[in-house]
């Protein structure tokens, strides 16, 4: 008894583990044809070609696969996108683009879209600073006390007094020197008397003794010429300008080498200009520069860049750029606030587009290109400098191509949505599977019913390049066959409505439904009471 009760048991358990083998087939089977394409069904656009071979769905040309969201890279195989989570998407030779835009000539004229072409120019960038005008340290004379002595009078005195060249600045008594005038003199009158022979030497040695006492040659040559001794001695400007320093007062004892007066000429000044240090690159010395300012309206000075000082004020990141101006009727005084102009050199020829056709996205420039036909491509470009509403295209156009000026920011929306839809698995369909009335197929399951739609999970959808989804689709015009419930396994036709959603046109229950878990069990139950009998 015992045996057979044992025997009865480990039957069962086999035909238990035989069941439990069945439906993990089943539903293995059901896992996979939701996951994935089925076999033999038509693989995704491009999968397997090379770049220049035919796409076997479309028949077109490929020239090679891109991401739509970052359409400047080109890629000559096709693959998964280094930048998305998404399949590289194929660009035709006849320009189906999947990156583009396509728009009617009424929505062009809507939307006010322009366009203006790429060219060559030479785009010079001027650059605009503030300054200060100073003087200029290189126009600058110093008068000092070339012997010990005395200040008898002082015919300026006051600083920033102007003066002219050899203008009188000061009388000055220096004892030193009438020693050796007397001495100079004494020996000149005795070469008169005959002796001049044998007393040469004793006056030439005075007239050296009057130059090591620091009397200068006009100086000496007045002893000469006068024959008197000359006491006092006045003082005069080398240069035009004004005096900026006054180191001497009436009646006051002066030191050989005793600084009396500092004089800056005023013909030209320096203007010290403060450039920004990301725009300093353009400013090069020699270049041409227009100074203006407030206080003399209507009048530009002009001048040209003398140096860049090495050094960058760390407060206002900027780098001090000296500039050399005529100022020759002295109308520029030191101190004055300046506009300065700078016109950097001219560069060579680049290509340049409206500034407002560049779309700045952050990370990014884009262009819309402008293909003809109502058709549009963003395009990823490398923008330059910028200037005279100009920009400077480094990498990405090329000449005569038309670029968007106006009405781009809506087409480049456009864009990044398609975009978009091609990154959540949509590929945008072939432009016969989307022509309205064109029914697709597919099978799927009825996971609820609403009122005027219907949630299906099907698998691929070959005609239109669809992986298995779950979506909702339209209910047909006459309704909902009554034999359709939620949970049923069906076979669908649907077609793209002219407003872009999916109606299904035809649909119904599967014929033949695959054995659920209940059924199988119950066919175990029902092999283990057959074995008993």
């Amino acid at each position: 008894m015992k045996n057979r009760r044992l025997i009865f048991a480990l039957a069962g358990a086999i035909a238990m583990g035989a069941a439990g083998y069945g439906l993990y087939s089943v539903g293995m089977n059901r896992g996979m044809n939701m996951a994935g394409p089925a076999s033999g069904s038509t693989p995704p656009a491009g999968i397997g070609a090379q770049r220049g071979a035919g796409d076997a769905a479309t028949g077109k040309k490929i020239l090679y696969w891109h991401d739509p969201m970052m359409p400047g890279q080109k890629f000559d195989k096709p693959g998964k996108s280094p930048f998305m989570d998404m399949q590289l998407v194929p660009v035709y030779a006849d320009g189906g683009d999947e990156g583009a835009v396509t728009i009617s000539p009424r929505m062009e004229q809507n939307l006010g879209v322009r366009t203006a072409p790429v060219k060559l120019g030479r785009l010079t960038q001027v650059v605009e600073a503030v300054g200060t005008v100073a003087y200029n340290e290189r126009d600058v004379a110093l008068v000092q006390a070339r012997s010990n002595g005395f200040v008898e009078k002082l015919y300026v005195r006051a600083p920033l007094d102007p003066v002219r060249q050899n203008q009188p600045l000061a009388e000055i008594y220096v004892p030193e020197w009438v020693a050796a005038q007397e001495e100079y003199l004494s020996a000149k009158r005795i070469a008169a008397t005959g002796l001049g022979e044998l007393l040469e030497g004793l006056q030439e040695g005075a007239r050296q003794r009057m130059r090591l006492a620091g009397m200068n040659e006009d100086q000496i040559r007045l002893v000469e010429a006068t024959g008197t001794v000359q006491a006092r001695f006045t003082v005069n400007a080398p240069i035009d300008g004004v005096v900026t320093e006054l180191g001497a007062r009436e009646g006051m004892t002066v030191m050989s080498g005793a600084a009396l007066f500092r004089i800056n000429g005023l013909g030209t000044v320096w203007i010290n200009a403060e450039v920004p240090e990301n725009v300093a690159a353009q400013v090069r010395p020699g270049n041409a520069v227009e100074a203006r300012t407030s206080a003399l309206p209507g009048t530009a000075f002009k001048g040209r860049v003398n140096a860049i000082l090495p050094e960058v004020a760390v407060a206002t990141r900027t780098l001090k750029v000296r500039v050399e101006v005529a100022n020759a009727d002295g109308r520029l005084a030191p101190g004055m606030f300046v506009t300065v102009n700078f016109a950097p050199t001219a560069k060579k020829e680049v290509l340049l587009v409206p500034t407002e056709a560049v779309i700045q996205t952050g990370k990014r420039s884009v262009v819309m290109v402008a293909q003809g036909d109502g058709r549009f491509v963003p395009v990823d470009v490398e923008v330059g400098i910028e200037a005279g509403g100009q920009t400077e295209i480094r990498r990405g156009l090329e000449v005569d191509q038309k670029v968007v000026v106006s009405g781009q920011f809506l087409i480049d929306s456009e864009a990044s949505l398609r975009g978009a839809t091609t990154r959540m698995g949509e590929m945008p369909a072939p432009k016969d599977a989307t022509a309205e009335g064109l029914t697709h197929r597919g099978d799927g399951k009825v996971e609820r019913i609403d009122k005027d739609s219907i949630t299906l999970s099907h698998g691929p959808i070959a005609s239109l390049h669809w992986e298995p989804m779950t979506m909702n689709f339209n209910l047909p015009a006459n309704g909902l066959p009554g034999s359709v419930a939620v949970g049923d396994s069906v076979k669908f036709e649907f077609r793209e409505t002219d407003k872009g959603m999916f109606e299904i046109t035809k649909i119904a229950p599967v014929s033949t439904a695959e054995p659920t878990k209940n059924t199988a069990k119950n066919s175990v139950m029902d092999d283990m009471k057959a074995k008993k009998k």
